[in-house]
């Protein structure tokens, strides 16, 4: 067995576990001197790594659920893993998903436990962030492959990824079609992954990152009280337009954007290079947002910011507001709090920033 080997990497989380994998990814390569083949679910690992140089292939399928059986696109993905079978596999899933999900799948590919580590294995330390305890992860080293060498790097503690070249393109042709080309752009991101029900909007009390409508549209209106030049793009998937059409009906101001079908994740992420800032609930846009390098406040309901927040490889600011202990509730939280955590960004010299210094008042 080579040490020089891919390493393989499992994680079928969503669109912020997906992004907090980056260090490990890059610590990976450095460590076995080529790059990754990542196991996800969901189209996001595809957008985020394919153009990626820590990573050599994406092997993806639409969901975990299920037996592996009657779940064909699963299954192929495990049957090409038995090319790969002699790489190090670093599975980074919890434990329960790593019995009834993962090990099927390496058992199908015949993947010999010395060529395994489980990040089960290694727990989270108190107060640990989860990009820590996968870059310790990362340090493990599968009884297969004992000689590798480890890899020290500072830089290596938060997440960075960058638009491609396609995805600013067409981000251009995209405003230009909206009509906000040129504009200063303040984003904010009001839903997650538990906004949506197949009826509709979940409850507000049934959902602890709910901020009330009327306080998105309170924020944008403030945003643009100080600059009446920016555009408030409110971002979300297509399932979640309708929602963010209620947001931008409420706010009742025609330089507030809610794109009808959504944003495709390759628009937001070159989005987010080129916006002034984010406001967005603990989800997984915001970790984009801080990996992309975009000036972001970020609302937590019933998560520790310790484990959770989102971190910028880039150094750009994050600002979190609620979260354990103190605040288990997003609603929690009020506007003006918002707003005056969004105006204290240090996002440098910037055409929003610089006209609101010239002493606009801002109404709440």
């Amino acid at each position: 067995m080579s040490a020089t080997s891919s390493p393989v990497v499992i994680r079928f989380g969503r669109l912020g576990d997906t992004v907090m994998l980056q260090p490990l990814l890059h610590k990976l390569h450095r460590r076995y001197g080529a790059p990754c083949r990542l196991v996800a679910i969901g189209d996001w690992p595809r957008v985020l790594y394919e153009p990626n140089d820590d990573v050599a292939e994406v092997l993806h399928f639409p969901s975990q659920h299920g037996s592996l059986w009657l779940n064909p696109q699963r299954l192929r993905v495990a049957l090409a893993l038995r090319h790969l079978n002699e790489a190090p596999f670093y599975i980074c899933e919890p434990d329960v998903r790593t019995r009834t999900k993962v090990r099927p799948m390496l058992a199908l590919a015949r993947v010999p436990q010395e060529c395994c580590v489980f990040i089960e294995d290694i727990p989270m330390q108190e107060g640990e962030h989860w990009v820590d305890w996968l870059l310790r992860f990362a340090d493990q080293t599968p009884q297969a492959f004992a000689s590798t060498p480890g890899f020290q790097d500072d830089e290596l503690s938060s997440p960075h990824l960058v638009p491609t070249s396609s995805e600013r393109a067409d981000l251009q042709m995209w405003l230009r079609g909206q009509g906000i080309d040129g504009h200063p752009l303040v984003l904010l991101q009001p839903a997650n992954k538990r906004t949506m029900r197949w009826n509709g909007v979940r409850a507000a009390n049934d959902d602890d990152k709910s901020w009330p409508v009327e306080r998105w549209a309170g924020l944008a209106r403030a945003i643009l009280q100080w600059q009446p030049e920016a555009r408030v793009l409110l971002c979300g998937s297509p399932a979640e337009a309708g929602y963010l059409e209620t947001i931008r009906y409420a706010t009742n101001h025609p330089h507030v954007v809610a794109p009808a079908g959504g944003l495709p994740l390759g628009h937001l992420r070159a989005l987010l290079e080129i916006a002034h800032s984010m406001v967005s609930v603990d989800t997984g846009p915001a970790h984009l947002a801080a990996a992309v390098g975009c000036p972001l406040v970020v609302l937590f309901g019933n998560r520790w910011p310790c484990t959770w927040a989102p971190r910028s490889g880039c150094g750009s600011a994050v600002t979190v507001i609620g979260g354990l202990p103190r605040i288990g509730r997003i609603d929690q939280i009020n506007m003006e709090t918002v707003v005056q955590a969004w105006w204290r960004l240090p996002v440098g010299a910037h055409p929003v920033r610089e006209t609101a210094r010239e002493g606009r008042a801002l109404v709440l």
